[in-house]
């Protein structure tokens, strides 16, 4: 610990941050943490993200994923400093204006705000990235082991038969799919978008926790802004939020709304096992309180008619949030056997 210290002041001794006041700020579901440094002379706000490489990994896609998000005339923060060996960045402050924030004050500003974030992502899907690593039908399938693993009442190192016979036919069903070559943030909700309303355009979106960003489908993060874990989206707004998307891409909207909840289903049954991973491992327990929205949304993917056979082969699978349940998921455990 003292080292990771010293390590910090010698970083923000080099960028000239060195006598700045720090407050925390809250962080994601990873080992980075955040705090908002202020410069004592100039007065001026930055971002500190403390990301030990040995837990999270390099920071050179974030930088990468950035750069690209920048040259694409949106709102990734500017990078100010960097140590990608000891697992430090200094970024441009985009301030607190969360849209979570910002519509819990004001609920009109919801409908506007959602449909800007829409926008951003079509306009992701204009700029290519084919340096990011593909999410396709085998890895997305393969990504759902999460749930199968820790998301019941004892972990296990080991996917039963009837857990490998879901991936497979969940692999089966993505692949019948065409299109796996847009750009997704992954992260893309409501607590990761800012609001900057002295922006123009789509750089009114200002952008976070976008370093896992991959080539998937175009569902990817429209599915994840209207079905989020953190917070409701109403239905009319969602039907309103895939209409527009499909009217500014130009898709069938009974075709794409198919593709759409096997992309949702896939995603919130991830969660799932992240969630419960989360609690029980990294002692996070929190992350259990948002279970049954997520599960709620699971419930309302796998209720399109063209889901029915994957719907029946994982409800056997899978244990409602009850409040045992939740408790035994809040409970650490030892690890997998």
């Amino acid at each position: 610990m003292m080292a990771r210290a010293q390590q910090r002041i010698q970083f923000l001794t080099d960028a000239d941050w060195q006598s700045a006041s720090a407050s925390p700020i809250s962080g994601d579901a990873s080992a980075r943490s955040y705090q908002r440094l202020t410069h004592p002379e100039t007065k001026q706000t930055a971002i500190l993200m403390d990301a030990p490489t040995d837990r999270n990994g390099s920071s050179a896609p974030f930088l990468s994923v950035a750069r690209y998000l920048t040259k694409a005339g949106l709102s990734a923060p500017d990078i100010f400093a960097q140590d990608l060996e000891a697992g430090f960045l200094l970024l441009e402050d985009l301030g607190d204006a969360l849209f979570a924030s910002v519509i819990t004050k004001d609920a009109a500003q919801e409908q506007p705000l959602y449909e800007a974030a829409v926008h951003v992502i079509c306009r992701l899907h204009e700029h290519p990235n084919p340096n990011l690593p593909l999410y396709g039908p085998t890895q997305m399938a393969q990504a759902t082991d999460l749930a199968f693993l820790y998301y019941r009442t004892t972990p296990t190192r080991t996917l039963t038969h009837n857990a490998r016979r879901a991936i497979d036919q969940l692999n089966e069903h993505l692949s019948q799919f065409d299109e796996f070559n847009c750009v997704s943030l992954r992260d893309f909700h409501a607590e990761n978008l800012i609001w900057l309303p002295d922006r123009i355009a789509d750089a009114r979106v200002g952008l976070l926790d976008f370093q896992d960003a991959v080539r998937t489908h175009p569902a990817y993060d429209l599915m994840s802004l209207i079905r989020d874990a953190r917070r409701d989206v109403s239905p009319n707004l969602e039907d309103h939020l895939i209409s527009k998307f499909c009217q500014i891409k130009g898709y069938d909207e009974v075709s794409f709304r198919a593709e759409a909840a096997l992309i949702s289903a896939q995603r919130n049954l991830r969660i799932l096992g992240i969630f419960a991973r989360l609690s029980r491992v990294m002692m996070k327990p929190h992350y259990v309180n948002l279970i049954p929205r997520v599960w709620a949304h699971l419930q309302t993917d796998l209720s399109h008619p063209s889901l029915a056979k994957l719907s029946a082969t994982l409800t056997p699978l899978l244990n409602p949030p009850t409040p045992t349940f939740l408790q035994t998921l809040r409970a650490p455990c030892q690890p997998p056997q």
